[in-house]
Protein backbone atom coordinates (compact mmCIF):
# COMPACT_ATOMS: atom_id res chain seq x y z
CA UNK A 1 0.00 0.00 0.00
CA UNK A 2 1.44 3.45 -1.04
CA UNK A 3 1.05 5.80 1.83
CA UNK A 4 2.74 9.11 -0.02
CA UNK A 5 -0.03 12.05 -1.04
CA UNK A 6 0.08 14.69 -3.22
CA UNK A 7 -1.22 17.84 -4.02
CA UNK A 8 -2.80 16.52 -7.02
CA UNK A 9 -6.42 16.19 -7.84
CA UNK A 10 -6.98 13.31 -9.65
CA UNK A 11 -4.54 10.72 -11.75
CA UNK A 12 -2.77 13.30 -13.85
CA UNK A 13 -4.73 15.80 -12.41
CA UNK A 14 -3.42 19.63 -11.45
CA UNK A 15 -1.00 19.96 -8.49
CA UNK A 16 -2.62 21.82 -6.22
CA UNK A 17 0.52 22.35 -4.51
CA UNK A 18 1.69 24.57 -6.73
CA UNK A 19 -1.56 26.84 -7.32
CA UNK A 20 -2.81 27.26 -3.81
CA UNK A 21 0.61 27.84 -2.55
CA UNK A 22 3.53 30.74 -3.85
CA UNK A 23 7.00 30.19 -2.60
CA UNK A 24 8.66 33.22 -0.45
CA UNK A 25 11.78 34.60 -2.18
CA UNK A 26 15.17 33.94 -1.14
CA UNK A 27 14.27 30.20 1.08
CA UNK A 28 16.53 27.26 1.27
CA UNK A 29 15.42 23.45 1.05
CA UNK A 30 14.60 22.22 4.76
CA UNK A 31 17.25 20.77 6.59
CA UNK A 32 17.04 16.96 7.19
CA UNK A 33 14.85 15.82 10.18
CA UNK A 34 16.35 14.18 13.00
CA UNK A 35 14.17 12.14 15.80
CA UNK A 36 15.90 14.72 18.79
CA UNK A 37 13.88 17.94 19.08
CA UNK A 38 15.43 20.74 20.59
CA UNK A 39 13.60 24.06 21.11
CA UNK A 40 14.99 26.97 22.69
CA UNK A 41 13.26 29.76 24.08
CA UNK A 42 15.07 33.57 24.88
CA UNK A 43 13.83 35.29 27.36
CA UNK A 44 12.20 34.03 30.61
CA UNK A 45 9.45 36.82 31.09
CA UNK A 46 5.76 36.27 31.37
CA UNK A 47 5.57 35.68 27.79
CA UNK A 48 8.66 33.37 27.14
CA UNK A 49 7.72 31.48 30.06
CA UNK A 50 4.07 30.95 29.13
CA UNK A 51 5.58 29.97 25.62
CA UNK A 52 7.84 27.49 27.18
CA UNK A 53 5.28 25.70 29.60
CA UNK A 54 2.42 25.48 26.74
CA UNK A 55 5.39 23.47 24.69
CA UNK A 56 5.65 21.38 27.64
CA UNK A 57 2.38 20.47 28.23
CA UNK A 58 2.01 19.45 24.86
CA UNK A 59 4.73 17.49 24.40
CA UNK A 60 6.38 19.05 21.28
CA UNK A 61 9.69 18.60 22.16
CA UNK A 62 12.32 16.58 23.73
CA UNK A 63 14.56 18.76 25.07
CA UNK A 64 14.07 22.63 26.36
CA UNK A 65 16.43 25.17 26.66
CA UNK A 66 15.92 28.69 28.45
CA UNK A 67 18.45 31.71 28.46
CA UNK A 68 18.10 34.47 30.36
CA UNK A 69 20.01 36.84 31.55
CA UNK A 70 18.66 37.57 34.67
CA UNK A 71 20.36 33.94 36.91
CA UNK A 72 18.77 33.61 39.77
CA UNK A 73 15.35 34.11 38.48
CA UNK A 74 15.83 31.40 35.43
CA UNK A 75 16.87 29.30 37.82
CA UNK A 76 13.77 29.55 39.74
CA UNK A 77 12.00 29.16 36.58
CA UNK A 78 13.68 26.21 35.32
CA UNK A 79 13.36 24.53 38.86
CA UNK A 80 9.55 25.54 39.24
CA UNK A 81 8.88 23.09 35.39
CA UNK A 82 11.80 20.60 36.63
CA UNK A 83 9.38 19.99 39.69
CA UNK A 84 6.48 19.02 37.73
CA UNK A 85 8.32 16.37 35.75
CA UNK A 86 5.89 13.49 37.16
CA UNK A 87 2.94 15.78 35.71
CA UNK A 88 4.51 15.86 32.23
CA UNK A 89 5.90 13.72 29.46
CA UNK A 90 9.73 13.19 29.78
CA UNK A 91 11.51 16.37 28.79
CA UNK A 92 14.90 17.77 29.50
CA UNK A 93 14.65 21.12 30.63
CA UNK A 94 18.52 22.92 31.15
CA UNK A 95 18.54 27.06 31.44
CA UNK A 96 21.53 29.35 31.16
CA UNK A 97 22.71 32.19 30.54
CA UNK A 98 25.09 31.84 28.27
CA UNK A 99 23.78 31.12 24.64
CA UNK A 100 26.21 27.95 23.71
CA UNK A 101 23.45 25.89 25.48
CA UNK A 102 20.86 26.75 22.80
CA UNK A 103 23.70 24.90 20.52
CA UNK A 104 21.57 22.65 17.85
CA UNK A 105 17.93 23.65 18.34
CA UNK A 106 15.72 22.42 15.81
CA UNK A 107 13.33 25.66 16.95
CA UNK A 108 14.64 29.33 18.45
CA UNK A 109 11.97 31.27 20.01
CA UNK A 110 12.68 34.88 20.55
CA UNK A 111 10.70 36.56 23.24
CA UNK A 112 13.52 38.95 25.00
CA UNK A 113 12.80 42.47 25.05
CA UNK A 114 11.58 45.48 26.97
CA UNK A 115 8.11 45.14 27.80
CA UNK A 116 4.96 47.45 26.10
CA UNK A 117 3.60 49.21 28.51
CA UNK A 118 0.07 50.68 28.86
CA UNK A 119 -0.70 52.82 26.04
CA UNK A 120 2.66 51.95 24.22
CA UNK A 121 1.98 51.21 20.78
CA UNK A 122 4.19 48.34 19.11
CA UNK A 123 6.26 50.37 16.98
CA UNK A 124 8.02 52.36 19.68
CA UNK A 125 9.25 50.03 21.66
CA UNK A 126 12.05 49.45 18.54
CA UNK A 127 14.59 51.34 19.48
CA UNK A 128 15.00 49.78 23.01
CA UNK A 129 14.82 46.03 21.02
CA UNK A 130 17.59 46.55 18.19
CA UNK A 131 20.55 46.79 20.75
CA UNK A 132 19.26 43.59 22.19
CA UNK A 133 18.89 41.57 19.20
CA UNK A 134 22.49 42.47 17.88
CA UNK A 135 23.59 40.42 20.87
CA UNK A 136 21.12 37.95 20.35
CA UNK A 137 20.72 36.80 16.79
CA UNK A 138 24.13 36.14 15.61
CA UNK A 139 25.07 34.64 18.48
CA UNK A 140 21.74 32.51 18.15
CA UNK A 141 22.73 31.64 14.61
CA UNK A 142 26.53 30.83 15.07
CA UNK A 143 25.18 27.90 17.51
CA UNK A 144 22.45 26.62 15.56
CA UNK A 145 23.26 27.29 11.81
CA UNK A 146 19.85 25.01 10.61
CA UNK A 147 17.54 26.53 13.48
CA UNK A 148 14.46 27.98 12.22
CA UNK A 149 13.57 31.56 14.45
CA UNK A 150 10.32 32.61 15.45
CA UNK A 151 10.18 35.88 16.80
CA UNK A 152 7.34 37.31 19.16
CA UNK A 153 9.30 40.39 20.72
CA UNK A 154 7.91 43.53 19.71
CA UNK A 155 7.37 45.18 17.20
CA UNK A 156 7.44 41.71 15.53
CA UNK A 157 7.09 42.80 11.91
CA UNK A 158 10.54 45.05 12.36
CA UNK A 159 12.17 42.86 14.63
CA UNK A 160 11.73 40.02 12.64
CA UNK A 161 13.17 41.87 9.38
CA UNK A 162 16.16 42.92 12.23
CA UNK A 163 16.69 39.31 12.91
CA UNK A 164 17.20 38.45 9.35
CA UNK A 165 19.40 40.48 8.26
CA UNK A 166 21.27 39.77 11.59
CA UNK A 167 21.02 36.20 10.96
CA UNK A 168 22.22 36.09 7.43
CA UNK A 169 19.48 32.81 7.30
CA UNK A 170 17.19 32.31 3.79
CA UNK A 171 13.88 34.75 5.05
CA UNK A 172 12.01 30.87 4.95
CA UNK A 173 14.12 30.03 8.44
CA UNK A 174 12.77 33.63 9.72
CA UNK A 175 8.83 33.59 11.03
CA UNK A 176 7.66 36.82 13.04
CA UNK A 177 4.41 35.31 15.44
CA UNK A 178 2.56 38.34 13.43
CA UNK A 179 -0.78 38.14 13.59
CA UNK A 180 -1.42 34.69 14.46
CA UNK A 181 -2.77 35.72 17.92
CA UNK A 182 -4.83 38.85 16.62
CA UNK A 183 -6.40 36.12 14.06
CA UNK A 184 -7.61 34.02 16.84
CA UNK A 185 -8.81 37.08 18.88
CA UNK A 186 -10.74 37.85 15.45
CA UNK A 187 -12.54 34.73 15.72
CA UNK A 188 -13.88 34.70 19.28
CA UNK A 189 -15.28 38.03 18.55
CA UNK A 190 -16.78 36.80 15.44
CA UNK A 191 -18.00 33.51 17.22
CA UNK A 192 -19.33 35.60 20.32
CA UNK A 193 -21.09 38.09 17.74
CA UNK A 194 -22.55 34.98 15.73
CA UNK A 195 -22.96 32.78 18.56
CA UNK A 196 -21.00 30.05 17.13
CA UNK A 197 -17.82 27.67 18.00
CA UNK A 198 -14.78 29.53 16.99
CA UNK A 199 -13.09 26.84 15.90
CA UNK A 200 -15.92 26.81 13.04
CA UNK A 201 -15.20 30.73 12.42
CA UNK A 202 -12.38 30.85 9.86
CA UNK A 203 -11.14 34.43 9.59
CA UNK A 204 -7.80 35.99 8.91
CA UNK A 205 -6.00 39.10 9.75
CA UNK A 206 -3.06 40.58 7.55
CA UNK A 207 -0.67 43.30 7.55
CA UNK A 208 1.38 44.08 10.76
CA UNK A 209 0.57 43.08 13.83
CA UNK A 210 -0.81 46.48 15.36
CA UNK A 211 -2.90 49.41 14.80
CA UNK A 212 -2.98 49.10 10.71
CA UNK A 213 -3.55 45.16 10.44
CA UNK A 214 -5.95 44.34 7.96
CA UNK A 215 -8.72 42.28 8.63
CA UNK A 216 -10.28 40.25 6.03
CA UNK A 217 -13.55 40.60 5.31
CA UNK A 218 -14.07 38.53 2.32
CA UNK A 219 -12.30 35.49 3.87
CA UNK A 220 -14.73 35.19 6.83
CA UNK A 221 -16.56 31.66 6.72
CA UNK A 222 -18.70 29.60 9.69
CA UNK A 223 -18.72 25.84 8.65
CA UNK A 224 -17.39 26.12 5.39
CA UNK A 225 -20.03 28.94 4.70
CA UNK A 226 -18.35 32.36 3.36
CA UNK A 227 -20.43 34.82 5.34
CA UNK A 228 -20.70 38.19 3.69
CA UNK A 229 -21.16 36.61 0.17
CA UNK A 230 -23.99 34.17 1.73
CA UNK A 231 -25.92 37.54 2.66
CA UNK A 232 -25.25 39.10 0.12
CA UNK A 233 -27.04 36.31 -2.15
CA UNK A 234 -29.60 36.57 0.71
CA UNK A 235 -30.12 40.09 0.32
CA UNK A 236 -29.62 40.56 4.13
CA UNK A 237 -28.23 43.78 4.82
CA UNK A 238 -25.07 44.24 6.88
CA UNK A 239 -23.41 47.38 9.22
CA UNK A 240 -19.88 48.02 7.69
CA UNK A 241 -19.25 49.77 10.53
CA UNK A 242 -20.20 46.99 13.07
CA UNK A 243 -17.78 45.05 10.83
CA UNK A 244 -14.95 47.98 11.54
CA UNK A 245 -15.61 47.55 15.38
CA UNK A 246 -14.99 43.90 15.56
CA UNK A 247 -11.87 45.08 14.36
CA UNK A 248 -11.01 47.93 16.30
CA UNK A 249 -11.59 45.40 19.18
CA UNK A 250 -9.29 42.95 17.51
CA UNK A 251 -6.73 45.84 18.13
CA UNK A 252 -7.56 47.33 21.47
CA UNK A 253 -7.46 43.56 22.76
CA UNK A 254 -3.78 43.49 23.97
CA UNK A 255 -3.94 46.84 25.41
CA UNK A 256 -6.70 46.10 27.15
CA UNK A 257 -5.11 42.63 28.56
CA UNK A 258 -2.05 44.93 29.22
CA UNK A 259 -4.50 47.60 31.48
CA UNK A 260 -6.15 45.40 33.15
CA UNK A 261 -3.09 42.69 34.17
CA UNK A 262 0.24 45.14 33.37
CA UNK A 263 1.03 41.98 30.55
CA UNK A 264 -0.48 39.51 27.92
CA UNK A 265 1.10 35.99 28.14
CA UNK A 266 -1.54 33.03 28.29
CA UNK A 267 -2.93 33.75 24.61
CA UNK A 268 0.43 34.41 23.30
CA UNK A 269 1.49 31.12 24.72
CA UNK A 270 -0.60 29.06 23.07
CA UNK A 271 -0.35 31.16 19.91
CA UNK A 272 3.14 30.85 19.71
CA UNK A 273 2.98 26.52 20.77
CA UNK A 274 0.57 26.72 17.95
CA UNK A 275 3.14 27.61 15.77
CA UNK A 276 6.18 25.35 16.95
CA UNK A 277 3.85 22.19 16.71
CA UNK A 278 3.33 22.93 12.98
CA UNK A 279 7.11 23.22 12.65
CA UNK A 280 8.19 20.57 14.69
CA UNK A 281 5.64 17.90 13.71
CA UNK A 282 5.95 18.79 10.00
CA UNK A 283 2.05 19.17 9.96
CA UNK A 284 1.86 21.80 7.35
CA UNK A 285 -1.02 24.08 8.99
CA UNK A 286 -1.78 27.61 7.39
CA UNK A 287 -1.30 30.36 10.23
CA UNK A 288 -1.46 33.85 9.20
CA UNK A 289 2.49 35.00 10.71
CA UNK A 290 4.94 37.60 9.82
CA UNK A 291 7.20 36.52 6.52
CA UNK A 292 8.84 38.03 3.95
CA UNK A 293 6.39 40.12 2.05
CA UNK A 294 8.54 40.80 -1.24
CA UNK A 295 6.24 40.67 -4.45
CA UNK A 296 3.26 39.56 -2.59
CA UNK A 297 0.08 41.83 -3.43
CA UNK A 298 1.85 45.15 -4.63
CA UNK A 299 4.82 45.28 -2.56
CA UNK A 300 7.72 45.36 -4.94
CA UNK A 301 10.07 42.68 -5.92
CA UNK A 302 12.98 45.35 -4.38
CA UNK A 303 10.85 46.23 -0.79
CA UNK A 304 12.09 44.17 1.96
CA UNK A 305 9.29 44.45 4.35
CA UNK A 306 7.53 41.20 6.46
CA UNK A 307 4.04 41.04 7.16
CA UNK A 308 1.50 38.62 8.05
CA UNK A 309 -0.24 36.50 5.19
CA UNK A 310 -1.46 33.49 5.52
CA UNK A 311 1.45 31.04 5.46
CA UNK A 312 2.04 27.35 5.43
CA UNK A 313 4.08 26.18 8.00
CA UNK A 314 6.12 23.11 8.34
CA UNK A 315 9.85 21.49 8.47
CA UNK A 316 11.29 23.84 6.69
CA UNK A 317 9.86 26.66 7.71
CA UNK A 318 7.43 28.78 5.47
CA UNK A 319 6.66 26.08 2.68
CA UNK A 320 4.67 28.98 0.93
CA UNK A 321 1.92 31.99 1.51
CA UNK A 322 -1.53 30.99 0.52
CA UNK A 323 -3.17 32.89 -2.36
CA UNK A 324 -5.64 34.62 -0.41
CA UNK A 325 -8.09 36.66 -2.20
CA UNK A 326 -8.29 40.32 -1.45
CA UNK A 327 -10.27 42.67 -3.00
CA UNK A 328 -9.30 46.44 -4.09
CA UNK A 329 -9.68 47.99 -0.52
CA UNK A 330 -7.90 45.45 1.45
CA UNK A 331 -4.61 45.32 -0.77
CA UNK A 332 -4.43 49.23 -0.25
CA UNK A 333 -4.39 49.13 3.52
CA UNK A 334 -2.09 45.76 3.26
CA UNK A 335 0.40 48.11 1.05
CA UNK A 336 -0.17 50.95 3.71
CA UNK A 337 0.19 48.27 6.43
CA UNK A 338 3.98 47.89 4.52
CA UNK A 339 4.54 51.76 4.18
CA UNK A 340 3.81 51.71 7.84
CA UNK A 341 6.65 49.64 8.40
CA UNK A 342 8.56 50.69 6.01
CA UNK A 343 8.90 53.85 7.32
CA UNK A 344 10.42 52.97 10.41
CA UNK A 345 12.55 50.74 8.77
CA UNK A 346 14.16 53.37 7.03
CA UNK A 347 15.44 54.73 10.24
CA UNK A 348 17.47 51.61 11.26
CA UNK A 349 20.33 51.51 9.46
CA UNK A 350 20.69 47.83 8.76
Amino acid sequence: MDNSSSGSLGPGGLDLTQIFFKPISNASPPSLTKSHNKISVIGAGNVGMAIAQTILTQDLTDELVIVDNKPDKLRGEMLDLQHAAAFLPRVKINSSVEYSVTAGSDLCIVTAGARQIADESRLNLLQRNLALFQGIIPVLASYSPETILIIVSNPVDVLTYIAWKLSGFPSNRIIGSGTNLDSSRFRFLLADHLQVNAQDVQACIVGEHGDSSVALWSSISVGGVPVLSFLEKQQIAYEKETLENIHKKVIDSAYEVINLKGYTSWAIGYSVASLARSIIRDQRKIHPVSVLATGFYGIGDDVEVFLSLPAQLGRGGVLGVTNVHMNQEEEERFRDSAKTILEVQTQLGI
